[in-house]
């Protein structure tokens, strides 16, 4: 029995790779769909669906791939998903978004989000730094999170007169939500195992492929919901879904990782990824506190400089790093 090639291997891993991400987009539109229209038929304001409801169903490829990767032994795809997903949440979704349409909000109504996802990009820039985020560390993130989506439900619950249909899903909702989230969690294992083969036969480290390849294939529920999302004018949609996303890649998806396993974080990630996840987030949050709209041009430049980390990581960055490391 030969031995397969480089080429060969890297060609089963790349079909595994596009298979697990449609999975995964399959998988997202049923989770997000249904998610919402459960929701809506509970009366919440549109702020809260996407920020919680749409925000967690979107953030379903992470929390799956990540978990799966670090429970694998490949923490570097859990950590390199969160960063890499965050990055792209804003600088290819948001900027996506805006091609289409300006992005139009109230700067009052997203304060508190603004505020939590800064907070909690602090607390993952601490754990990257440290090395780890331990089981303990992980729990308090979840139950930070927890306590978010009790107060935003709590403020964000409408009149009856208020409440809107929300009918994107199924006729048996609750059933294609579970469909949804078993194809995540299949498409979260065809992808990871995917992309670690592929990344070992052509000699990419796994941390690169997890902020590259694995984070773009997950934040594509997040593009597809709001470009969508663009062309119907709902901008709350859009800011709430994006701001709610990044909150939960941290407090759900890398610290139900953590909890699952204590995530050892490799020392490449405080060299040069954390900063740039940071620089991303407080660029947001301008946008978000200061501004209250994010237009073409600006969308151009997010996109622009998204192209740019991506070729980074796959030149400059890994270089460097491998000479200073």
């Amino acid at each position: 029995m030969h031995d397969l090639s480089t080429y060969q291997l890297s060609l089963i891993a790349f079909g595994a790779i596009a298979f697990g991400i449609w999975m995964l987009i399959k998988g997202g539109d049923w989770t997000v769909d249904n998610a919402v229209t459960v929701a809506g038929r509970s009366g919440l304001s549109k702020l809260f669906i996407a920020a919680t409801v749409l925000a967690f169903g979107t953030s379903a490829p992470e929390l799956f791939t990540s978990v799966n990767a670090n429970l694998s032994g490949f923490p570097g795809v859990s950590v390199g998903n969160v960063i890499g997903s965050n990055i792209a949440n804003v600088f290819m979704v948001i900027g996506v978004s805006a091609l289409i349409a300006p992005v139009v909000f109230s700067r009052a109504d997203v304060v508190l989000d603004t505020v939590v996802m800064l907070v909690a990009t602090a607390g993952m820039a601490a754990a990257v730094v440290a090395g780890i985020l331990p089981a303990w560390g992980g729990l308090v993130m979840v139950i930070a999170l927890a306590g978010y989506v009790l107060y935003q439900y709590k403020a964000s619950k409408l009149d009856v007169d208020e409440v809107e249909e929300h009918d994107a899903g199924s006729r048996f909702p609750g059933l294609m939500l579970l469909v949804g989230i078993l194809t995540l969690l299949i498409g979260s294992e065809i992808l990871v195992q995917g992309a670690v083969a592929g990344g070992v036969a052509l000699g990419v480290p796994e941390a690169v492929i997890g902020m590259t390849l694995i984070a773009f294939g997950t934040s594509l529920p997040e593009l597809t919901a709001c470009v969508a999302a663009a062309r119907k004018g709902q901008n709350d949609m859009i800011v709430g879904g994006i701001i709610g996303s990044n909150i939960f890649n941290i407090l759900s998806v890398l610290a139900i990782s953590a909890v699952a396993k204590p995530l050892l974080i490799d020392p490449r990630f405080a060299s040069f990824d954390i900063y740039a996840v940071v620089l991303v987030t407080l660029i947001f949050a301008v946008f978000l506190l200061l501004v209250g709209k994010i237009g073409r041009i600006a969308g151009v430049i997010m996109a622009a400089c998204y192209i740019a980390f991506i070729i980074a990581q796959y030149t400059v960055v890994d270089s460097f790093l491998a000479n200073t490391l």
